[in-house]
């Protein structure tokens, strides 16, 4: 499946973001950033799993899962554009789709878990964000989401919380 979206371009934008913007958490050691990372993916899927209970919308979520998902990616030297073309969509066939978010969420924490008892983590790891990067561009693909301007959108806003960074 051939993407719109440059993901190289997308990768290098969000290590701008992440260096001016979250210095408390680009700071830390890589293992430290994943299982970081590894929670906002918790939490997006306890999002979408709350439906319409959730006051943060649908839209949202899945910026914020692609941000992460970049970051992740950054932390882990993994090259999204190449990785997300070599993965098919078969976990798109669930009768349930957030089974598969929550399938691929799982095993990014179980990566990360494997750090701590110094077990080979990395290829489960960057499997696992790419199954949830394909599962945010299809779900925001059937929702009519144009993920560039809706980062670019989210973005602005994540830089005003950093108000007394003059650029």
């Amino acid at each position: 499946m051939t993407q719109p979206y440059d993901f190289l371009a997308m990768q290098q934008a969000q290590f701008r973001h992440d260096q001016r913007n979250h210095s408390d958490i680009i700071c830390l050691p890589k293992t430290d950033r994943l299982k970081h990372y590894g929670l906002h993916f918790a939490k997006y899927v306890g999002r979408l799993a709350r439906g319409n209970s959730e006051p943060k919308s649908v839209d949202r979520t899945l910026v914020d899962m692609t941000l992460v998902c970049l970051s992740a990616a950054n932390a882990l030297h993994q090259r999204v554009q190449d990785d997300i073309e070599s993965r098919t969509a078969e976990q798109h066939d669930q009768v349930d789709p957030l089974r598969s978010l929550a399938d691929a969420s799982g095993r990014f924490a179980d990566a990360c878990e494997k750090i701590d008892h110094m077990e080979d983590f990395l290829p489960i790891a960057r499997l696992a964000n790419i199954d949830v990067l394909n599962w945010v561009v299809h779900s925001a693909s059937e929702r009519g989401l144009d993920l560039n301007q809706a980062i670019a959108e989210r973005r602005k806003e994540l830089v005003e919380r950093q108000f007394y960074i003059a650029d």
